[in-house]
């Protein structure tokens, strides 16, 4: 096995037009980082972390990030922090995937 934890995961996900799949690349005691495949106008709906600043990592594709309502594109690569209690989600508006990850820090409880 190998220790990129990113390739293997994102070799076993392809989701159809509107699909979205996850998986959880790293999970200790205090981070998660989840990987996202979005497909063609797949949405990963507004949510928060009351306890956790959580940091998406765009990594191909061309996301549309929503954030305390606002909305902006951000393309691979591509880095955005949201702060602890602030609604955040992402739209593929593209009609290629979107791929990034969510680090999560501390663990959400």
């Amino acid at each position: 096995m190998s220790l990129d934890r990113y390739a293997d995961t994102l070799a076993d996900i392809e989701p159809d037009e509107g699909g979205l799949e996850s998986a959880e690349l790293v999970v200790t005691d205090d981070v998660l980082v989840k990987l996202f495949v979005l497909g063609p106008g797949a949405t990963l709906e507004p949510h928060e972390h009351a306890d956790s600043t959580n940091v998406f990592h765009v990594l191909e594709g061309e996301a549309t990030v929503v954030q305390d309502g606002k909305r902006e594109r951000i393309a691979a690569p591509g880095v955005v922090k949201h702060d602890r209690g602030v609604a955040h989600g992402v739209d593929n508006e593209t009609d290629e995937r979107v791929v990034l990850t969510a680090s999560l820090c501390p663990l959400p409880s």
